[in-house]
């Protein structure tokens, strides 16, 4: 079988980790990886063995698939010229950092028929639990995502850093876009938010809480989902849960393939789908998309800008 030759753009930590992936999977080649930095770029080539390519088009002319995970605000032009040039695409997480740029990313894969992704890998942590198949809808949703200030994707709000990923999973649950929106937010090292506050309304009688901060203390990363015959309350961090509903939930799902390593089985069902192995990606244009729609909306209620 001839190897697919895949690429990344940006070689800071989620670019790493996908040149990982890459390197691990026998159906892919890796060829190499752009970033402005050109002595972080020839580290991370160095030690797949594979190039660093001097600007980005050189790159996109190499590979057959990419993943763009640069920082958020050039992950729409880049994924851009890749889909033009016919190349499958798996963006990190947020698609874009405005609509008419994420909407344009659907279009072009649609018109030419390409395979494009968005790294929203929390998701694959609730497919592995089984709450996306759940035959209950939340009645309230509570959500906490926070640690220390990093300096990471200071180029756009925490929402479009953080929150997306809550956000991703309660529309995912709730199954529609929230009636209305409240959001209050505050910055520190820059224009946008740095901790934000959300308060999201679900018709009829649903709602949800996110706070989601860079400039905490300590890390924190957990949800709570109200149901009709209980609560499910789940630690990201520590992977585990505790469900008083009536439906089960897999307990042994941090073991799984997807549950051990969400970011790696999105890759996975990346490449499936480019080679017409599964039916789509793991999170779709369309859906990330959504979700880009949906943090937007909150940055405006909360007053502050989305990019720097």
């Amino acid at each position: 079988m001839t190897k697919l030759s895949a690429g990344v753009v940006g070689a800071g930590a989620f670019g790493r980790i996908h040149a990982r992936k890459y390197a691990e999977d026998a159906r892919v080649r890796f060829v190499g990886v752009y970033d402005p930095d050109d002595e972080r770029a020839s580290e991370l080539a160095k030690t797949h063995g594979a190039e660093s390519f001097a600007n980005l088009d050189a790159l996109i002319a190499a590979a057959d698939i990419l993943t763009v995970a640069s920082p958020p605000s050039f992950h729409g032009a880049a994924a851009k010229r890749a889909l033009e040039a016919g190349k499958h695409i798996l963006v990190e997480k947020p698609l874009a950092t405005d609509v008419e740029t994420g909407a344009e990313l659907v279009r072009l894969a649609h018109e030419r028929k390409l395979t494009l992704g968005c790294g929203h890998q929390e998701r694959l942590v609730f497919e592995a639990m089984g709450l996306l198949s759940a035959p209950e809808t939340p009645t309230r949703i509570e959500s906490v995502r926070e640690g220390p200030w990093t300096g990471r994707s200071a180029d756009v709000s925490v929402t479009l850093d953080l929150m997306v990923h809550d956000l991703d999973l309660a529309l995912q649950l709730m199954k529609r876009r929230p009636a209305g929106i409240l959001a209050t937010a505050k910055s520190e090292h820059g224009r946008t938010a740095d901790r934000i506050e959300a308060r999201l309304a679900f018709a009829p009688h649903a709602e949800a809480v996110f706070i989601s901060s860079r400039i905490a203390k300590e890390r924190r990363r957990f949800m709570r989902a109200v149901y009709p015959s209980g609560e499910v309350n789940i630690d990201f961090l520590a992977r585990t849960f505790e469900n008083s509903t009536r439906f089960k939930i897999n307990p042994n799902f941090a073991e799984t393939r997807i549950g051990s390593d969400p970011l790696g089985a999105n890759v996975a069902q990346f490449i499936d789908a480019v080679l017409g192995v599964a039916p789509r990606p793991a999170v779709t244009g369309e859906e990330a998309l959504a979700v880009l729609e949906l943090a937007l909306d909150v940055d405006r209620a909360s007053g502050l800008p989305s990019l720097s």
